[in-house]
């Protein structure tokens, strides 16, 4: 049995659309968003981000890193690289090693972003 479809009729001069009261993401600031979030997406480096944050202003090495998280170095490397790309996290060579420290508000600057534009606003 074929599917009737009705006529469209158009609803009598009430807008079907309420316009946006507050500040909306741009395509761009969504793009950038989008990779934080996809950087901290992943339970290793939540917690890698919780063990730096636990630091000293100093940073760990990868190898202070790799025991805690259960992981072995290449592996936390990887991890702590994608959260460096992501702006969450600092990487200062000394001499052979490499020590990583968080971006003093990084993380709050995230979260600061989300809350004044995902926040439902109250009605006018």
């Amino acid at each position: 049995m074929p599917l009737e479809l009705l006529p469209v009729t158009a609803a009598p001069s009430a807008a079907c659309c309420t316009p946006a009261r507050g500040p909306v993401l741009s395509a761009q600031d969504a793009e950038g968003v989008a990779r934080t979030l996809k950087a901290l997406a992943d339970p290793a480096r939540l917690r890698l981000l919780s063990i730096l944050a636990a630091h000293d202003e100093g940073g760990a090495c990868v190898c202070d890193l790799t025991e805690p998280v259960g992981l072995t170095q290449p592996t936390v490397s990887h991890h702590l690289k994608v959260l460096t790309e992501a702006g969450l996290v600092t990487r200062e060579k000394r001499g052979v090693w490499a020590y990583y420290a968080l971006v003093p508000g990084a993380v709050d600057a995230i979260a600061s972003h989300l809350a004044t534009h995902l926040t439902p606003r109250p009605p006018a």
